[in-house]
């Protein structure tokens, strides 16, 4: 059994869980609020980031990209043809730079101001920079998302999956930032067919189900979020 600990909209946080349940592999959840620096959270990650996972006899695993390799080194033979992180060395370097693309280019320009702005500074405090959310990030962060999504699109019409032939973690990447940007309404659905048709291909796996039961007290999530077939 692993301990998570993550937010529940935290992007990089639901790549974990979907790597995690593509595995197979169970784990327990602890919300962490980032912003509260509590010294108990930054002894296991001085980033003071999520997502962190804890797997007994090792050391405290920070990062969605580590935990990543992580779990390939330890669990991925197990999936056979199935591995999230392919063994030729071209396609491996492929997955790596998706999840690069998504994990931080994504995540710093779109889906990580968009949380933060409209999730997170619900509960910060002033101190901590919570309040109103800026409308020049958002109105930033949402045009990044379209380009994002028209790069996922090209992608989606020229391979099977995001990286090739078959579904890896950077499927799983793309698909966890969207998701958490989606429960908001900011995703511009209609602007691209086959981003839309992959995502619903991710979003239908089993893996994908306890993303979709997420909820926020007072914020309901998009009419079409937990829709299959939207």
């Amino acid at each position: 059994m692993f301990t998570l600990f993550h937010h529940p909209f935290c992007p990089r946080s639901r790549f974990v869980r979907l790597a995690l349940g593509e595995h197979g592999l169970d784990s327990r959840l602890v919300e962490e609020r980032v912003w509260d620096r509590r010294e108990a959270f930054l002894t296991l990650n001085p980033a003071g980031s999520t997502p962190v996972l804890m797997a007994e006899g090792a050391p405290a695993i920070p990062g969605a990209g580590i935990v990543a390799e992580y779990l390939d080194e330890r669990h991925g033979t197990l999936l056979g043809e199935h591995r999230l992180l392919p063994q030729a060395t071209a396609e491996r370097i492929e997955v790596r730079r998706l999840l690069a693309w998504f994990n931080d280019k994504f995540f710093d320009e779109a889906s990580g101001p968009l949380v933060t702005e409209r999730i997170y500074k619900r509960f910060m405090s002033a101190e901590h920079g919570g309040g109103a959310p800026s409308t020049d990030v958002l109105r930033a962060a949402k045009a990044n998302v379209r380009y994002h999504l028209a790069y996922i699109g090209w992608l989606a019409r020229t391979r099977n999956f995001l990286a090739g032939d078959r579904l890896t973690y950077a499927d799983l990447a793309a698909a966890a930032h969207l998701s958490a940007i989606d429960y908001l309404g900011d995703v511009p659905w209609n602007e691209d067919d086959a981003a839309k048709a992959w995502y619903v291909r991710i979003k239908s796996r089993p893996s994908f189900r306890p993303l979709l039961n997420e909820w926020l007290a007072g914020f309901p999530a998009a009419a079409h979020y937990m829709d299959l077939d939207f």
